[in-house]
């Protein structure tokens, strides 16, 4: 508005000038017109009547009475009150009023420049300053005019003096005048109303882009979410508000699985996609009243008071249950599955304030994230005590080690487990065989302990160096498990498992009935256990294009008879094991007493 009003007032400053200096160019003007104007008769009326003798003081009466008629013919056609003509002394040799004369004074500054050649325009009052001789000139402004007489010798002769009413002019200059002043003042106007608009818009636009960069100061760039000093800093007023009124602040430091292993592989684009989708997840499964954003590169916060605290760990449930509904399409590559591990605290039963309750729960998280992702954890609360930690032995402490370093690899040997002492038993073989089978279908994979984890969480195709190492697992699980009970046919189905039906499998090239048995029968339970569970480079498959992967597979890469009698088991019978189906889950191997001893 200042900068408005500025611009307003050089408006105005520039409209008075130019109205000034246009009235000064009007009046000019008017003044010249009637100037010329009068020169033109005069010119005529002297060059058509005046003689050098009439200037004199021996002047024929009628001659005088014949030139006098004509200056009063001429100040009847117009303003023009009263025309002398002087001699050079100043004398009245001839007028329309007949009483002045013979009259005389002495020359002034604008008689005496006439005399010189100068025609002289002035605007006189009047009165004395009019230097009309005789009677006052009726008019309350006059117009004097002194137009020099040049005769044939470019001598000066005499003076024309004429006086009119000055208020027509003035009227004429005052119309001039008004008609700019109002084009003026319109054109100030239409300027005002354009300024404003434009100062309106700029004021709006600043005012937008302030709002803006407030907002840019609070909110994620990417998402739209709050960032982490917002975060942060509500967090730290929720906690005092709740503080007062003796309510709890619970938190969720949610973290995208593989998030840097997804940028690595597929571009920061990939990554930025995968933030929004959970954040889309966020906004759509958040109560109302929630505060949620982006606390850290990957990871996001969600703050809940009072009652609602209670229901964290269902909401981050509700949370992996949908993304797992969802994947991440990349060009060029499968759907990649997104999941997230979680951490949960609560103030003030795990911390006393803002910095230790963030501490806590990022501890949390990092438990969380140790178990191999897509997991939750709870502040202050212990394990649960299962089957497996209370027959606790090497082996399981093993395949702990696993779950903590990769949690697919754990589920995925259970499940191999399952497939494979299921298809074990619709060959019919051996009980002592089968219990061989399980061990070796839970520990196949042990090796994968001492894979780094950039190369076993790769969400992409691997390279062939990295395939290479992760070819070396089968070596590495059978040094860990050649002291097992069961050892050959466990070391076999370890080793082996990776082995083709056509030879090119890996590490012996082994082919055909060479492959033991056990390899054979995990191979498949192995391959249909991959495909049907999301893994970090895509999602799952569904069951019938698993099958139907594992029958095009039949005779290269599994023993065609194994394929075919597991597809007819999981197409047939009743208690077929299916992906994700816990009715007939294998537990962990719990050695017999004989064993452990």
């Amino acid at each position: 508005m200042i900068v408005f009003g500025l611009f307003l007032m050089i408006v105005g400053v520039t409209a008075t000038a130019q109205t000034v200096l246009v009235t000064m160019q009007v009046s000019n003007a008017t003044l010249g017109a009637t100037l010329s104007s009068d020169a033109a008769t005069v010119r005529t009326f002297v060059n058509g009547l005046v003689r050098p003798q009439d200037l004199t003081a021996a002047v024929d009466p009628s001659r005088l009475s014949t030139v006098e008629t004509g200056l009063s013919m001429i100040a009847k056609r117009g303003e023009i009150l009263r025309i002398e003509i002087r001699d050079p002394a100043g004398v009245v040799r001839l007028s329309n009023a007949p009483n002045v004369r013979g009259l005389g004074a002495a020359p002034s500054t604008a008689y005496s420049a006439a005399l010189a050649g100068h025609p002289q325009t002035n605007i006189v009052s009047s009165g004395p300053d009019s230097e009309a001789l005789g009677e006052t000139v009726p008019a309350k402004g006059l117009i004097r005019e002194y137009f020099p007489l040049v005769g044939t010798d470019a001598v000066v002769q005499g003076v024309v003096a004429i006086w009119r009413d000055d208020q027509p002019v003035l009227d004429a200059i005052a119309t001039a005048r008004n008609y700019v002043v109002l084009v003026t003042l319109s054109a100030a106007f239409v300027v005002a109303v354009i300024l404003f608009l434009i100062f309106r818009a700029a004021q709006r636009r600043i005012v937008r882009q302030t709002e803006q960069l407030v907002e840019a100061e609070r909110l994620d760039a990417l998402t739209g979410m709050p960032n982490h000093g917002t975060l942060v800093a509500e967090l730290a007023v929720g906690i005092d508000a709740a503080t007062r009124d003796g309510e709890s602040i619970g938190v969720i430091l949610a973290d995208l699985d593989n998030f840097r292993l997804v940028n690595d592989t597929y571009g920061h684009d990939a990554g930025d996609t995968a933030l929004l989708q959970l954040s889309g997840t966020l906004a759509a499964i958040l109560p109302e009243g929630m505060l949620a954003g982006r606390y850290g590169p990957d990871e996001f916060l969600v703050v809940a008071r009072g009652v609602a605290v209670a229901g964290l760990e269902a909401i981050v449930a509700d949370i992996q249950n949908r993304l797992g509904s969802e994947s991440l399409a990349i060009e060029a590559a499968e759907r990649l599955p997104i999941t997230i591990s979680a951490g949960i605290a609560v103030f003030p039963d795990h911390a006393a304030s803002v910095t230790e309750l963030l501490s806590t729960v990022a501890v949390v998280l990092a438990e969380a994230k140790a178990s191999g992702g897509n997991a939750t954890r709870v502040a202050g609360r212990a394990a649960e005590s299962t089957a497996e930690t209370r027959s606790f032995d090497v082996l399981q402490g093993l395949i702990f080690a696993v779950d903590t370093k990769d949690r697919y690899t754990k589920r995925h040997s259970e499940d191999v487990a399952r497939y494979g002492v299921f298809l074990a038993q619709r060959l019919g073989v051996e009980a002592e065989v089968l219990e061989g089978i399980r061990m070796a279908g839970l520990l196949h994979d042990i090796g994968k302990i001492g894979i780094p984890d950039a190369v076993l969480r790769k969400p992409g195709r691997l390279t062939d160096a990295e395939y290479d190492i992760v070819k070396q697992h089968v070596a590495l699980g059978d040094s860990i498990v050649r002291n097992v009970a069961n050892i050959d046919l466990v070391r076999a189905g370890v080793r082996h498992h990776h082995e083709r039906w056509d030879g090119k499998g890996y590490l012996h090239a082994l082919a055909g009935n060479d492959i033991p048995l056990v390899a054979r029968i995990l191979a498949v339970a192995d391959a249909f256990s991959a495909m049907t569970t999301t893994r970090p480079y895509r999602k799952a498959l569904s069951v019938e294009e698993a099958l139907r992967r594992l029958g095009d597979a039949a005779g290269t890469q599994l023993d065609e008879r194994l394929a075919a009698a597991f597809i007819r088991g999981i197409e047939t019978a009743p208690n077929a094991p299916m992906p994700g189906d816990d009715r007939i889950a294998v537990p962990l191997w719990v050695p017999s007493a004989a064993q452990v001893a």
